[in-house]
């Protein structure tokens, strides 16, 4: 039987006698699909389906993705308060979960859209970083795996397996790839040097959703599955040096300054000092800066998806930014120099 059938049969059995549509919804960069159901006026009913126009349903295959720490951690942030989907029916062995439909538009969509005012973009991002503040308020120990040592550690190395060698084809040399390591034992240490908390790690535009009004508060949250017990500000690095838009750096500075204002009073273990907090922010994006484009680079040569290099560009802009600041990445930022030189453009006045 095919993955289509095995998800209509399992519908049919958990919504019987329910008409219902069935389109795609999204995919991600994994293997789990996702679909959005629909139910004609037909008179028919079911507990799951009154007062709801659409669901949607996650296909997960089991040999690929296993979607219970997704579970989990739906109900853990949840619990938060804040606009998780609500679990409906589920079937982790055969990897299908159903449930509500936080809608078709994503923060990304919204943000770039002509109408886009100032004003509601401040109130957009206000909104997240509320939302994060809630999830970071319930952190504990052992509630979540720890962003240990060697998850930062593997994560970088993404970078010189896929994109240097695999992307780039360049093989480094031993003084190359020494310098390299030992920023990375650099950035490991500033990171796990943080306060920790609930780290949703990929708090971005494509995972915050434009909530249809009436239906509850923005964002609704979605994929969550991987997040982990570890430092403060990597959600808000992935938020505001977002790798799939380019926000301006003084809105950047006053939201961060609102979100550790905000963090003061609900008694977060933030930094007390701004500029602690600050070279934090800039010292984690860079561990995720580096993480990202060896992921983009891994998707495109090992899954075929080369969408993803389109936000290199953007990627190496902020990471040459930071390395500009801190002379302890600038072997770094030489290394960057080498692999993608910034070309330098000549002008002459006559």
């Amino acid at each position: 039987m095919s993955r289509t059938d095995q998800l209509g049969q399992w519908l049919g059995q958990t919504l019987p006698g329910v008409p219902f549509s069935l389109a795609p919804a999204s995919a991600d960069a994994s293997f789990r699909r996702y679909f959005r159901l629909t139910f004609p006026d037909s008179g028919h009913s079911s507990p799951l389906v009154e007062g709801r126009a659409s669901l949607i349903v996650m296909d997960a295959p089991p040999e690929h993705e296993d979607c219970r720490p997704w579970l989990a951690i739906a109900r853990l942030f949840a619990s938060t308060g804040v606009h998780v989907p609500k679990i409906l029916a589920e079937n982790p062995e055969q990897g299908f979960l159903l449930m509500s439909d936080l809608g078709n538009k994503t923060y990304l969509e919204r943000l770039n859209a002509p109408d886009c005012a100032p004003q509601e973009r401040a109130h957009l991002y206000a909104d997240a970083i509320g939302a994060l503040i809630a999830i970071q308020g319930a952190s504990r120990p052992n509630a979540l795996p720890d962003y240990s040592d060697e998850l930062l550690r593997r994560e970088l190395m993404l970078f010189p397996d896929w994109y240097i060698a695999r992307h780039k084809g360049i093989t480094l040399g031993d003084d190359d790839k020494n310098a390299l390591l030992a920023v990375f034992d650099k950035i490991i240490a500033t990171n796990l040097a943080e306060p920790k908390v609930f780290v949703h790690r990929d708090y971005h535009s494509r995972n915050l959703m434009l909530v249809p009004e009436g239906q509850g508060e923005n964002p609704g949250i979605i994929d969550f599955q991987d997040a982990v017990y570890g430092p403060m500000t990597y959600d808000l690095v992935s938020l505001f040096k977002d790798a799939y838009i380019e926000l301006d750096e003084e809105f950047t500075l006053d939201m961060l300054a609102r979100y550790w204002e905000m963090a003061r009073k609900a008694s977060l273990p933030v930094r007390d000092d701004f500029a602690d907090f600050y070279r934090d922010y800039e010292w984690m994006g860079v561990q995720r800066h580096i993480k990202v484009v060896g992921i983009f680079a891994r998707l495109c040569h090992r899954d075929g998806k080369d969408g993803y290099l389109s936000s290199l560009p953007l990627l190496m802009r902020y990471l040459r930014k930071a390395c500009q600041r801190y002379g302890e990445l600038h072997p770094l930022l030489r290394l960057l120099d080498k692999l993608d030189p910034v070309p330098t453009e000549h002008f002459f006045s006559f």
